[in-house]
């Protein structure tokens, strides 16, 4: 069947909009200027502008500048959308005109169009509600935009902080479980002192924990929002109190205490509040790229490699090699961390290219920030369902290694010297031979004795604990 489309006029001239689109003229005459990356908007960021626009519209009327029946209109059109609704009527590429001003005008047609509907009007028509005279009133693209970032990374920013203390959670897990598991360490990725698995990934929940809690240092940041400022930072426009208001109203909405800021022009010059929320996704990607190398290498193998953790396996490894596993699911974790501390260099690059009282990047700056924050949820929780959960620890390999380490010799330095240590790491690294024989040839202690000192010494830490 044909499409069928209705004729809209704007300042510009005439244009067709496809006759069953909620949205309206300059939505379309985006979509057919921006055929960029084929990707819509993101679900929350949908969410949290139309959060915007109800909490406008309530602020509006409490002020009366809104006539109630016109308010309630725009109310319960905005709040479909919260609730989920029509998010199929939001078609604008992410890349679009700077600042989102297509975005904000595919919102405000959107619930323009589902107001006047429910008040018997027709679509297309914009009568009595029209987008820009009272969805958008009190509004700017360039103060809506940047808030409606700010509450899509707040409502993104708890999934990913539990995804992280979970994944931390089965590390304390496995840690708590092998904590008496003797390996040799390494640094260098040569020989070093005995350790535990359990001492090992106790250090990596700690450290999760700590990007967890960077992460979450950013939140409060993200809740000082510029709405109200309206085009650049006067409030121009605006009614009596709105900024107050419409903070309240966002406050009650999304459960977050949010206020506005001191400085209704900074905060849409500067974007130095997402950068930090960006500095904290770099962060975490760096450490679970460091973490997912080292799982790589500890399940390497199984016979010439490492070997001595074992992850679920999920799916052949190979076309042509039968039997082979690999450890995928880190692999694709490593691919996401890289893939997000690309998109962290973009939004750096794109909030210093602020100029004056605006920064017209902001829809690919929250777009890179979305990718990000939601790249680094799934694949935490992935990774931790399908390989941690369930990871098995090769001990008698781990021992094996702890005991065959040219390491051992440093146990050694508090007896006979650091010199004298360093001739039985010699012998022991030219001869093959492991350190607890060559100890009891020299008469130093016996080869039962000093296997015990070696795992006396990985467990040390624990043992000065308790």
């Amino acid at each position: 069947m044909a499409k069928t489309f209705r004729t809209e006029k704007d300042t510009l001239g005439e244009f067709p909009v496809p006759a069953d689109a909620w949205y309206g003229i300059q939505t379309a005459r985006a979509v057919a200027n921006f055929p960029i990356s084929g990707r819509l908007p993101d679900r929350d960021f949908i969410i949290a502008h139309a959060r915007i626009k109800r909490a406008a519209a309530i602020a509006n009327q409490a002020a009366g500048w809104l006539d109630a029946r016109l308010a309630d209109a725009i109310v319960a059109a905005a709040q479909e959308i919260i609730d989920g609704e029509y998010h199929d009527q939001f078609v604008v590429d992410r890349f679009q005109a700077g600042a989102g001003t297509s975005h904000n005008m595919n919102t405000n047609e959107v619930i323009a169009n589902l107001a006047n509907a429910a008040l018997g009007g027709r679509r297309g028509e914009y009568t009595p509600v029209h987008p820009n005279d009272h969805v958008n009133m009190s509004q700017s693209t360039n103060d809506t935009i940047p808030t409606a970032i700010r509450l899509a990374l707040l409502a993104k920013l708890p999934r990913l902080v539990e995804a992280i203390e979970r994944m931390a959670a089965e590390y304390e897990a496995l840690a708590e479980r092998e904590a008496s598991t003797v390996k040799s360490g390494r640094t260098h990725l040569q020989d070093a002192v005995p350790t535990t698995i359990g001492r090992e990934f106790a250090a990596y929940a700690w450290t999760l924990r700590r990007c967890a809690a960077d992460a979450s240092a950013s939140r409060d940041g993200l809740r000082e929002i510029g709405l109200g400022g309206s085009a650049v930072g006067t409030g121009l426009n605006t009614s009596p109190g709105y900024a107050a208001r419409a903070a309240n109203e966002l406050a009650a909405m999304t459960g977050e205490p949010i206020r506005p800021s001191e400085n209704l022009a900074a905060q849409m010059q500067s974007m130095a509040d997402l950068q930090r929320f960006s500095n904290s996704l770099r962060l975490t990607a760096l450490e679970l790229t460091r973490i997912a190398n080292d799982m790589r290498l500890l399940a390497s193998g199984p016979r010439t490699g490492f070997g001595e953790i074992e992850p679920p396996p999920v799916q052949p490894g190979s076309s042509i090699m039968p039997g082979k596993v690999n450890p995928v699911m880190f692999e694709m974790l490593n691919q996401v961390c890289y893939q997000v501390l690309g998109q962290d260099a973009a939004v750096a690059y794109m909030v210093q290219a602020g100029q004056l009282e605006l920064n017209v990047l902001m829809p690919a700056l929250g777009s890179a920030l979305f990718d990000g924050c939601d790249w680094l949820t799934h694949a935490v929780e992935a990774v931790t369902a399908k390989s941690i959960r369930g990871l098995k620890v090769n001990r008698s390999r781990c021992l094996e290694y702890a005991h065959a380490s040219v390491g051992l010799a440093t146990l050694l330095n508090t007896s006979i010297g650091y010199v004298a240590a360093a001739e039985v790491a010699h012998e022991s690294q030219t001869t093959g031979r492991p350190i607890a024989e060559i100890v009891a040839e020299r008469g130093l202690m016996s080869a039962d004795a000093f296997d015990r000192l070696v795992e006396q010494a990985a467990l040390f830490g624990a043992l000065k604990a308790h």
